[in-house]
């Protein structure tokens, strides 16, 4: 977290999903991971926006072996690509579904994850996606 990504920190630990959004004139374009510019027509002049939460699944991998904390302690865990509703695809993870289950295409939705408080007791959270 810096100062720039906060504010998507921040909508993370209240339950939202943001994404960047262009605002130049015939780009419109929405983009995720949270950059300072419009990674389509290189505007500044990008703004927060919420993202409605829904996803469709693009590919995923379940993931057997991971020595990096914290993932190790989550094995097996399914790494993913979905596509927001929005436009924009994002790595992430899916829970509450069996790997044997998934499919492309599969609707998802945004749920969080929380992590162990941070400085000053902050708790802050990921997004992930479950079936729905």
């Amino acid at each position: 977290m810096d100062p720039f990504t906060r504010p998507y920190w921040d909508a993370a630990a209240e339950g939202r999903l943001l994404l960047r959004r262009c605002r130049a004139e015939g780009c419109g374009a929405a983009h995720h991971y949270p950059r300072e510019f419009c990674p389509r027509c290189w505007s500044e002049d990008v703004v927060w926006e919420p993202a409605t939460g829904r996803a469709t699944l693009y590919t995923w991998s379940v993931v057997h072996r991971n020595d990096l904390p914290p993932f190790g302690d989550r094995v097996p865990y399914v790494a993913a690509v979905v596509d927001l509703a929005e436009g924009p695809r994002m790595m992430t993870e899916v829970v509450d579904c069996a790997a044997a289950e998934l499919w492309i295409g599969m609707p998802l939705v945004v749920c969080f994850r929380e992590l162990a408080a941070g400085p000053a007791g902050r708790q802050p959270a990921v997004p992930v996606f479950r079936p729905g």
